[in-house]
């Protein structure tokens, strides 16, 4: 049998290892192009029989028309999120796969790492010892035990970071359109409205997807809401925040400190380095001047453990679609709509 042939765009040296490592029980022919998905490059998944994308590869209408009219009846994300996908655009014409959960103790561990860095500012700390400098004073921190965590969104994650929370003590409040009283009575937590746990919250943490109800669910109107020195932590989808809106919180101190692991416009920037050229996005040069804001690039979901499971999930969403047609990791734009055929059929259309 001829093996299935998978083009991988926006390949990092991390992906080929881990991939070329999963293909050992595959045995899929797979090309690796360096390059984010795009029209002007669209033309290179001529001839294959899958392509596989990540999040700064952007599935527009007219890219989607290429890649229909090469006959590739398969898109696989190597993400769980998807908005990077015109889901309209290929619908009835390409499958769309994802990942929908590979590291949910990593992201959840890695916003529990930005707040304790944040309050305890041991990435301030680092540097100055690093040049002989021992004072503590500008240091000062806070307990975590007794203070109110508000998580916005209740997922495998935001369960996770409770879970971890509440170890520490800390009253959590939680905020998802659809909640899960089982796990609240279990591991302790409270379900609110938005607007109390605006009001209530310490720290502020965002696991929710982006969708249209919730983009710029961080804005100078829930920001006025909230407590002096409230900190936002956000692992989730950069445009969760409106970033103007938070710069001005942070100028005014309405927020204390700010974790970023995603950015709005990021796409630009994360993942590549650009430490030989001169920042052109005003707004990421603004966040970068506060020492009371930490951002990491997009690194949440990146443990062994993260890599391993994506490769696997995503050679095992194109087997089964080739060899079963099979789609349980199936996304599409009817999926929020009762229209959708995948709980009857195991696909969208």
């Amino acid at each position: 049998m001829k093996p299935l042939r998978v083009v991988l765009f926006d390949s990092k040296p991390y992906d080929i290892e881990f991939f070329t490592k999963m293909n050992e029980s595959y045995q899929f022919e797979i090309k690796y192009f360096k390059s984010h998905l795009s029209m002007d490059n669209v033309e290179l998944a001529k001839g294959y029989d899958a392509v596989c994308v990540f999040v700064n590869d952007n599935i527009t209408s007219d890219v989607a028309d290429v890649i229909a009219a090469h006959n590739i009846k398969l898109i696989a994300l190597r993400s769980a999120g998807y908005n990077n996908v015109d889901l309209k655009a290929v619908y009835k014409r390409i499958h769309v796969v994802r990942v929908p959960s590979y590291s949910p103790h990593g992201v959840a561990e890695h916003a529990i790492a930005l707040m304790l860095s944040l309050n305890r500012k041991t990435h301030k700390a680092y540097f100055r010892t690093r040049d002989n400098n021992f004072n503590i004073a500008g240091l000062l921190g806070f307990d975590m035990f007794g203070k109110t965590a508000g998580i916005i969104g209740t997922g495998q994650i935001g369960l996770i970071a409770i879970r971890i929370l509440r170890g520490f003590g800390m009253r959590v409040l939680a905020f998802d359109m659809f909640p899960k009283t089982d796990a609240a009575k279990e591991l302790g937590f409270e379900y609110v409205d938005i607007d109390t746990l605006y009001r209530e919250s310490d720290i502020i943490s965002l696991h929710c997807p982006l969708t249209p109800e919730t983009k710029n669910i961080i804005n100078a109107e829930s920001i006025a809401k909230m407590k002096d020195g409230v900190m936002i932590i956000n692992t989730g989808r950069g445009k969760l925040i409106h970033t103007i809106d938070l710069i001005e919180g942070l100028k005014t101190h309405k927020i204390g400190a700010a974790g970023l692991d995603v950015y709005e416009e990021e796409t630009q920037y994360f993942f590549e380095d650009h430490s030989s050229s001169i920042m052109n996005d005003d707004v990421l040069a603004r966040l970068l001047t506060f020492s009371n804001v930490l951002i990491t690039s997009h690194q949440a979901f990146f443990t062994q453990e993260a890599l391993t499971n994506i490769a696997q999930t995503t050679f095992e969403n194109i087997k089964l679609y080739f060899e079963k047609n099979e789609l349980p990791n199936e996304i599409c734009y009817q999926c929020s709509n009762e229209k959708c055929l995948r709980q009857e059929t195991g696909k969208c259309f």
